[in-house]
């Protein structure tokens, strides 16, 4: 005959609902709806504004020199390329960071990238650039197709006083 202490314990031992059976069961329920519950929907970096084509003076250009948000413009033979895109080379800190905000003209073509090739006097005329040489004008040349393939062209650069810069002043 069969001691009678040992059926309860067969019993429980055949039951399927055990202390180890639900903790199992439990991590089996949280992994599924871990796995199956919706994900927040997916959030796509903001548009940068949109860029309007305008004219500028010397003065109007000096802020757009990488400093405190500001997109990164330079000017090149009278016209002003965003080169915010390149900005560890043309803004703050980068080794092309005194052509910011300016026109560039001069010093891309002299190859030199010092103060002393910026125009000083900004409500004055522009840098005709009339006495550079044939090569200096070619090295010039090289760097705003150089612009031209990589940076939008976001405006035109005129001096102060000029009937651009009035009629650009008179529009809204």
């Amino acid at each position: 005959m069969a001691d009678a202490s040992s059926a309860p314990e067969a019993a429980y031992a055949a039951s399927p609902v055990t202390p180890i059976n639900l903790v199992l069961l439990s991590l089996f329920a949280i992994l599924v709806y871990l796995r199956l519950k919706p994900a927040a929907p997916p959030t796509l970096p903001r548009a940068p504004p949109p860029t309007v084509f305008r004219t500028f003076t010397p003065p109007e250009l000096v802020p757009y020199n990488g400093l405190n948000g500001m997109p990164v413009y330079l000017a090149v033979r009278g016209r002003v390329f965003d080169v915010t895109s390149g900005r560890n080379f043309y803004g703050p800190g980068g080794p092309y960071a005194n052509f910011a905000g300016r026109d560039a003209s001069r010093g891309l073509a002299c190859g030199s990238f010092d103060e002393d090739m910026l125009t000083t006097d900004l409500d004055g005329p522009l840098d005709k650039l009339d006495d550079l040489g044939d090569e200096q004008m070619e090295a010039m040349k090289g760097w705003e197709e150089r612009f031209e393939e990589k940076y939008l062209v976001v405006g035109r650069l005129v001096a102060v006083g000029s009937n651009e810069a009035e009629e650009a002043k008179a529009q809204p």
